[in-house]
């Protein structure tokens, strides 16, 4: 398995980060997008990937610090990104839920990192919270940049659009929860080809852990979740959403 979007760079995993990743060996993830929020925890994921083999960085500045993207962030994403073992920028995005930054700031940086993106030929994982009209149309303004929808929240029409442009969709610990039949119907009419799986650890643990920090291990319950969803084997889930994630990402 593959947990495509994680945040091991958080502080809640500062203290027994080699136990979480013990767990994750345990359970089979063979690989983990650790994923940036602002410039400290994006050099954070790089540090991590270069003393862990099988985590990955991704580099960027969500919505919520948006305020704080300049021209020196900027440089300096652009310099991480060329790691090797960087493979995409983000997350980026739009929140209108909590709205930390301004939104013409949120929109301004957003198409700021598709620029970045396509000027380093990366693709982008993308956040959007009660801003789905807008992600949508910044999205369709730059069709030519791959993204990835992260902890799918949308409806299935926009989920179709999105697969329609080329994009993919990524689904977490909410598939699980009792009172998420919505998430639920779209995971379940997102083609399997076109699906990642996710914890966004340590937030969003799925059930039987909800309420809990999350963690990578988890995964195997968003997996379970799909395998139900679309009457298939839990191996073949975790076959086609690896494949998937090693292809989006480009890792080999």
């Amino acid at each position: 398995m593959f947990d495509s979007h994680a945040h091991l760079n958080d502080e809640q995993f500062a203290m027994d980060l080699p136990d979480v990743l013990r767990r994750a060996d345990e359970v089979g993830i063979e690989g983990i997008i650790n994923i940036g929020f602002d410039l400290a925890s994006s050099q954070r994921a790089v540090a991590l990937a270069e003393e862990h083999a099988k985590l990955y960085a991704v580099v960027g500045v969500h919505p919520h610090d948006a305020v704080t993207m300049d021209a020196d962030v900027c440089r300096q994403l652009e310099t991480m990104a060329a790691h090797p073992k960087v493979v995409a920028l983000g997350e980026t995005g739009l929140d209108y839920y909590y709205d930390h930054s301004p939104r013409d700031t949120q929109a301004a940086v957003f198409r700021e990192h598709f620029q970045l993106a396509r000027e380093l030929g990366k693709p982008l994982v993308i956040h959007s919270r009660d801003a789905a009209a807008d992600t949508m149309a910044v999205i369709q303004d730059n069709a030519d940049v791959a993204c990835v929808l992260h902890c799918y929240s949308g409806s299935l029409e926009m989920a179709e659009q999105y697969l329609a442009l080329g994009h993919v969709i990524s689904f977490a610990g909410p598939i699980t929860f009792k009172n998420a039949s919505r998430v639920r119907k779209v995971a379940a009419g997102v083609p399997l080809e076109r699906t990642l799986i996710e914890t966004d650890c340590p937030y969003l643990a799925p059930v039987p852990y909800r309420g809990k920090r999350n963690e990578p291990s988890y995964v195997l319950k968003v997996a379970e979740q799909l395998a139900e969803l679309h009457n298939v084997s839990l191996d073949e889930v975790i076959r086609q959403t690896t494949a998937n994630t090693k292809t989006f990402f480009g890792i080999q």
